[in-house]
């Protein structure tokens, strides 16, 4: 059942998550040399995501929306391209294969990420989301709100901009920032989250209303501490439907036969498909139910969203990380939260923009570093280390790898370090040696496969000359050619060069 009286309270906290940031990502995204600047784009994606998306997926926290590690692949694609409208060609075929991927069922790797590294994605986009907007906190707004890159557009990197804010800090919005993060954390506390000041209105909108009043008042009594305009939020005002129609852009069919337009959409379709997978599987393991989203249905709903997109001038959608995040932390009860967020951006854009951009960029950025705040706990790194530094060091790197690269490069860096370690749990073998007095007892395990073959060679080269040996293989349940035809090469072959006496015992070996 719909729990509306959950989900629309959680969907006004995705609002106001999602709303910086799809006017950040779609600026970022489209500030193309050469190329007018399309800021409505991410807001009409971050629409698309919330509502169609939404109404098509199974997850039941997920939110959708444009993503901030498609930026540099958007902007790439239209400057190979030549134009913005034939770039939305391409994202409505990259939506084609994304169907296409889901009809493969391409959407199983998701059910093969080690939880080490899961945490370690969730902990750097926590990490990263609080250094990113700590410069937005004290008023220096040079990068884009939602970047997520080491190396920003700016000329800077994510360490280098906290000097460059330090410096630039504005006395008025470091004002108004503090107050908000400060009332973020006061407001999260168990004793009043139960008052009922909250119990309708959440408390992050009450930070909202808190930090908007305190610049409306410096603003009207002519305070010098009062913001200026480019450090508010900056929705695009529309007057009409006539104006609003001006700022849309469709797909040029024109380019259908241009080679280039299919890379750029298999590119498109394959990020965004990794991305959205990988938030799948977060989100589903920090989900207090444990619900289940099915990946091939959210890969459907993916592609379905994307061609939307294409066809009404949006870029890339992609389930996200810290929407879903903040959905969960808002409390969240079904997918409509996610649908409700989506008809809030419509609301913003058609009904509400000269309120919403009153609000400071600043107080959103406290928000923002709470929700990074609860993705990267001490707790979380505990909890990590407390299980060995099996789990804990692929955690690690990727945490680092991600701060320093991207997603993806970061859970690539990750996923070899886990590996790595997989690989040295079954060098150290499949299998149990007994020794006694009537010899040596070689005995293999109930799953024994090529990554055990190096151990067992050991142990088979490291038998004494003359030993009696038995090898017992009648609990295998599997046990692979590579291991079939080491074994059979040292009982026929390898034993008498070394006087060993073999006793075999188990399933029969093919050689």
């Amino acid at each position: 059942m719909v729990s509306w009286r959950s989900d629309l309270p959680s969907s006004i906290v995705v609002f106001f998550v999602a709303l910086p940031l799809c006017l950040g990502i779609g600026l970022a995204s489209t500030t193309v040399e050469g190329f007018s600047p399309i800021p409505i784009s991410g807001l009409i994606s971050g629409i698309i995501g919330g509502v169609v998306v939404g109404l098509v997926s199974n997850s039941r926290l997920g939110v959708s929306g444009p993503a901030a590690g498609l930026i540099t692949v958007v902007i790439a694609s239209i400057s190979t391209l030549g134009s913005f409208n034939a770039f939305l060609l391409a994202l409505v075929f990259a939506g084609i294969l994304q169907l296409i991927f889901a009809l493969l069922r391409a959407g199983i790797i998701a059910n093969y990420l080690p939880s080490g590294v899961i945490k370690g994605m969730l902990a750097a986009i926590g990490i990263t989301l609080i250094l990113k907007e700590i410069p937005h906190l004290i008023g220096y707004d040079k990068d884009y709100v939602g970047d997520e890159a080491f190396f920003q557009q700016d000329g800077h990197n994510t360490i280098t901009e906290l000097l460059y804010a330090v410096k630039a800090l504005d006395p008025g919005i470091a004002m108004i920032g503090l107050i908000s993060l400060g009332l973020v954390i006061l407001f999260d506390r168990p004793t009043l989250k139960k008052s009922i000041l909250f119990k309708y209105i959440p408390s992050m909108l009450w930070v909202i209303i808190f930090g908007t009043l305190i610049n409306v008042l410096l603003t009207v009594s002519g305070h010098d501490l009062h913001i200026a305009k480019e450090h508010l939020v900056q929705i695009p005002e529309f007057n009409s439907l006539e104006s609003l129609k001006l700022q849309l852009n469709f797909p040029d069919f024109s380019f259908i036969t241009d080679p280039k337009i299919y890379m750029v959409a298999l590119t498109i379709a394959t990020i965004a498909s990794l991305e959205t997978l990988l938030s799948v599987e977060a989100i589903d393991r920090l989900d207090p139910e444990k619900a289940i989203t099915n990946p091939n249905r959210e890969l459907v709903a993916q592609g379905i969203g994307n061609l939307v997109a294409g066809f009404l001038g949006g870029i890339p959608v992609t389930q996200v990380i810290v929407r879903s995040n903040a959905n969960l932390s808002g409390g969240a009860k079904s997918k409509m939260s996610a649908v409700y967020h989506g008809l809030w951006l419509v609301v913003a854009i058609v009904l509400i923009a000269p309120i919403l951009n009153l609000i400071p960029l600043a107080t959103l950025a406290a928000i923002l570093i709470s929700v990074g705040y609860k993705l990267t706990n001490i707790s979380l790194i505990k909890a990590q280390f407390s299980k060995g530094w099996e789990q804990f060091i692929p955690f690690i790197a990727t945490i680092v790898a991600i701060l320093f690269t991207d997603l993806l490069k970061g859970i690539g860096v990750g996923l070899v370090v886990a590996i790595f370690y997989i690989i040295k749990r079954n060098f150290k073998g499949n299998h149990q040696i007994i020794t006694s007095e009537k010899g040596v007892e070689l005995i293999l395990g109930e799953n024994v496969n090529f990554l055990n073959i190096a151990s067992i060679k050991n142990t088979l080269m490291n038998l004494p000359e003359g030993a009696h040996v038995t090898i017992n293989s009648a609990n295998s349940k599997t046990l692979d050619y590579d291991i079939q035809e080491l074994l059979a090469d040292f009982i026929s072959i390898t034993s008498k060069t070394k006087n060993i006496t073999v006793h075999y015992v188990g399933q029969q070996l093919t050689h």
